[in-house]
Formats: C-alpha cells, sequence, structure tokens
C-alpha cells in the first residue's frame, strides 16, 4: 500500500512501485474522462471493480484450461471475450446483463455484484473502459503486490475527491500501519473490523502477516487459514463500501472459500457477532446518530426507528461512537487486543461516557493512548485518538494499572497535500510503545507519559482528554498555513459544541450523543 505516489511501500522495489505508479496512472486517466460524463470518482472505482472481477475470473478460467485442469468459475454464457466483442447499445444491454447474472451467484459474486449497476450510459465511454483499457491488460501476469496496490490507491485517489464523499470510508494508511505494528498479529489471530470501509485494517494486518510469518514458514493449514480469509472478518453497512473492501482483498491475494465471508454487509451494532476477535482494529463513524432504540444493562431505552437490543452493553446511549466502543469490547476474547480510532469526546463525554471509560478501565487493560493532530484525516478539522486496550478475566482489582499517553499532537502540522502524514512520523510512536514487550519497560519522554489507575479515577468524569504542558522541543515544527489554522479553528469549535451538546443532554434539552456531521472509516 502506498501513502504518496512518489514514495514506494514498505518492503517493495522502486521498480515494482514505479510500475504500480504507471497502472494506476493508466486507470486513473479515465476518471477525468467520466467526471466530465457525470460519474463521480467513487462510483468510477466501483465500475473498475465490475470489469477488473470479471476479466481477472475470465483470465483464471483460461488459465485453468491450458494447464489441462478446466474448471468454470463464471456462469455459462458470461465471459470477458463475448463482452469485449460487443459494440454500442449490444454492448451496454450485455454489459448490464452480466452485471444481473452475476448478482445472483453466490459467496463473493453476489456480494460484489448484487445490486450493481451500470452507471456509464455513454456506450463510447463504457466501450473505451472495456477495450482499451481493461482489456489490454493481463492481469494473471500482475503479481499480487503491484494488483493490490495499484487498487488500494485507486480508493486514495477517489477519497481525496471531495464531492463524492468518498473520504469518510478511508482511515489514513500509514496511521494503519503504524497500528498494526504495535497490536502484532500473528496467523493464528482472529481479526475483525466491525466498520471495515474499503477494508484498510484488515489489509494492513495482511501486509502484516505476510512480511513477518513467509508463506513457506508456515505450516499448511495457517497458509491456507490467511491466503482463504479466514484470520478475517471485516463488516461494512454500506454495501457500496463492502464490494470495495472485498475487491481490495481480492487483489491483495486474499481469495475467500466459496461460502466464506470475509467481508460481511450489515449494521454491527444490530446483531450479535458471527466471530470473537482475538484482534480487533477499527476506525468506527464518527458523529452520526443511530436511527435505534439501544437498551442497556441499565434498562434505559433511548427510541427511535429500529431497535438495538443488547444486554452486553454497559448503558444506554445514542452516541454511535460509544456504541461502537461497548460492542468492540464485548467482541474482544480473553486475552484478545484492540486498537481503536476514536474521537475526543469519547474521551471526556459524561453521563453514558463516564460510565463506559469506568468499566473499562476496571475490566480492561486500557494501557495505550495515541493523541492524533488534526489535518491527517479527509473530514476536516476531526481531532480523534487511538485507544489500545486488552481484556481480561474478571477480577475484583482494577486491570488498569497504567495509561500511558502519547501526544502526537503538539506542534504537529499536516495537511492531505502540502505535508501529508506518513508513516516515518509515527516511528517514535512504535519504538516508544515497545510493540511485543512488557509496558513496565516503557520510559517516559517528553511526548510520553504515564498515568495511574488512581489518577485516572480521580479526574473529573474520568476525564481522559489529557495533555500538559511541554517544553521548547515540543514547539511548533514549522509556520501554519491558512489551512491548517483553518482546520485547527474548526475543530475546536466541533469539540466545544461536542461538550454544549452534552451538558445539554445531561439536563434533559437535547438529544444525548448528538455530534457534528462527519465521518470517517477505515
Amino acid at each position: 500500500m502506498t501513502d504518496t505516489l512518489n514514495q514506494a511501500p514498505e518492503g517493495e522495489s522502486r521498480e515494482t512501485a514505479a510500475h504500480t505508479r504507471s497502472l494506476v496512472d493508466r486507470l486513473w486517466s479515465y476518471c477525468d474522462v467520466l467526471r466530465d460524463a457525470g460519474v463521480p470518482a467513487i462510483d468510477y472505482v466501483e465500475q473498475l471493480t465490475y470489469l477488473l472481477f470479471l476479466k481477472m475470473m475470465d483470465e483464471q478460467e483460461k488459465k485453468n484450461a491450458r494447464r489441462g485442469k478446466p474448471h468454470r468459475v463464471l456462469p455459462l454464457g458470461i465471459d470477458w471475450d463475448t463482452l469485449a466483442g460487443k459494440k454500442g447499445e449490444d454492448l451496454k444491454e450485455y454489459y448490464e446483463h452480466v452485471l444481473e447474472v452475476l448478482g445472483e451467484r453466490p459467496g463473493m459474486f453476489r456480494l460484489i455484484f448484487l445490486g450493481a449497476q451500470n452507471k456509464i450510459q455513454a456506450t463510447g465511454l463504457l466501450e473505451r473502459l472495456i477495450k482499451d483499457l481493461i482489456g489490454k491488460i493481463q492481469w494473471s501476469k500482475e503479481g499480487v503486490d503491484v494488483k493490490g496496490d495499484a487498487y488500494e490507491e485507486l480508493l486514495a485517489r477517489s477519497a481525496s475527491d471531495v464531492k463524492s464523499g468518498a473520504g469518510q470510508y478511508f482511515t489514513p494508511r500509514p496511521l494503519i500501519r503504524a497500528m498494526v505494528d504495535c497490536v502484532r498479529p500473528t496467523p493464528e489471530d482472529t481479526i475483525v473490523d466491525p466498520a471495515c470501509g474499503t477494508g484498510g485494517f484488515l489489509l494492513a494486518a495482511n501486509e502484516y502477516l505476510r512480511r513477518e510469518y513467509p508463506a513457506e514458514s508456515l505450516d499448511p493449514d495457517l497458509r491456507n487459514r490467511l491466503s482463504r480469509g479466514h484470520a478475517f472478518h471485516g463488516i461494512e453497512l454500506v454495501r457500496s463500501t463492502a464490494r470495495l473492501a472485498a475487491m481490495n482483498m481480492l487483489t491483495h491475494g486474499v481469495v475467500p472459500s466459496e461460502n466464506q465471508e470475509v467481508i460481511e454487509v450489515g449494521d454491527a451494532l444490530l446483531a450479535e457477532p458471527k466471530v470473537r476477535a482475538s484482534v480487533v482494529l477499527a476506525n468506527p463513524p464518527f458523529g452520526q446518530k443511530s436511527a435505534i432504540t439501544v437498551i442497556g444493562d441499565d434498562k434505559k431505552a433511548v427510541k427511535d426507528e429500529a431497535v438495538y437490543a443488547s444486554r452486553d452493553f454497559w448503558v444506554t446511549t445514542k452516541n454511535k461512537q460509544l456504541n461502537f466502543l461497548q460492542h468492540i469490547a464485548k467482541l474482544l476474547k480473553i486475552d484478545g487486543r484492540a486498537a481503536v480510532v476514536l474521537p475526543d469526546n469519547v474521551l471526556f463525554e459524561g453521563g453514558a461516557g463516564e460510565t463506559i471509560r469506568r468499566r473499562l478501565l476496571k475490566e480492561y487493560d486500557v494501557h495505550t493512548l495515541l493523541r492524533l493532530p488534526t489535518g491527517i484525516f479527509y473530514a476536516g478539522g476531526v481531532k480523534a485518538n487511538v485507544l489500545f486496550f486488552e481484556r481480561r478475566r474478571p477480577s475484583e482489582t482494577p486491570w488498569t494499572s497504567q495509561l500511558w499517553v502519547y501526544d502526537f499532537r503538539t506542534g504537529e502540522n499536516f495537511t492531505l497535500k502540502q505535508r501529508p502524514l506518513r508513516r516515518e512520523h509515527l516511528q517514535d510512536f512504535v519504538d516508544s510503545y515497545l510493540p511485543g514487550k512488557p509496558h513496565d519497560e516503557r520510559v517516559a519522554t517528553d511526548r510520553f507519559r504515564p498515568f495511574t489507575y488512581e489518577e485516572l479515577i480521580a479526574r473529573e468524569k474520568v476525564n481522559l482528554d489529557i495533555s500538559w504542558p511541554r517544553d521548547g522541543s515540543g514547539g511548533e515544527t514549522a509556520p501554519r498555513t491558512p489551512e491548517e489554522i483553518a482546520h485547527s479553528i474548526a475543530a475546536d469549535l466541533r469539540a466545544a459544541l461536542t461538550q454544549i451538546e452534552a451538558i445539554a443532554a445531561a439536563l434533559g434539552h437535547g438529544a444525548e450523543g448528538e455530534q457534528p456531521p462527519f465521518a470517517e472509516s477505515s
């Protein structure tokens, strides 16, 4: 996966990176043409997904036949050569027929093609896309890294298309990789993202496992577990985003068994989880109210259109981020570990927020908090954090002994264009975290400081929105641009509004947990 177009991903040669960029540029070259025809960037990537999947499956069939092991993947009457051989309205009609037929197939076909629509109504543009672009590339000859990185870069470019709103499904990949490097998944782990977006966390975990546990070092069962996706499970509410995640996994070499659901379409908060996780990596949606009735252990109910009846939740709230935090905590197996992106309000909000923080600190080992700067998310002005915690067996004494807080916010200025976040910017945090080592070996620094359980509980409302005076070494690294200043002001206003709404909710004058309308997912 790439951070920028000019930087090779970790472990990738410059030649491979250059080939990937060339392929991305070629695929993206059609985006501007289609945008002029009224097709947004995210819809363009979705249309590419349909055609890429069809071409790759067709190539697989032909490869099987050449090896003398014919195995039909596509339904009878559906193949790439027939599609590419048609013109004009005949091409358009056949393409729409293909989408409908494949949407009725089980497994991965259904996930990618159910409800698929042809959004390229100009037959000339559709013909160029099929014949001059997709049809001229032999995808089976491209390595997994090239195909995967190219598709991931397409998603990154579509995320920067502000008008399409695609950025809400795209968590910065350098941040994801740093989180994965800290959590250190293993081939035995079951890795879950309950709000997976385009699959960034699952792919970063897969990338980490491929790097740290080469296939030749694993027994056949573990190799199959990883390549067939049995180690991964993502849930995504929006079907169009889920199909992008499924294709993202496929291009990165995760090919599910026929009835294996690596990506599930649905609301993770509505149903009991199908799998329990030993690792949760997630960036749940920010700031969206849940149109639901929530019923928690406190037996209260806040009513709206649908029902979340979860006896597992500690407390009743309509704040979606707090519900996701409760869900993730309960989703973990004993000794499972989680790294979750959360907005500031989850750290300081009273009422339900305070109750959840108290329970989490007592019943889980909440050991690390990474304070993130603004300017790294596609939604402007977001003030967020990463909370790391582990589930433990029931105990009379609190499991959290110390919460180590890393301030990556003070003195750090990022923008999506002038100074984008890169993985090396987070290396000091990863080094300070000491992945795989006991937390009592950590060393306090100007940016990294521990707070005891007693100190945390004594804070008003168990407020974890912690900062401290910094010496001169933590000052601003560079003059701030007008864009950075605007983002900072917007973030402060959002935080102030959140606090006011929380106070109003506590006084009974507002809907609890209502947040400004911005969102992020992986």
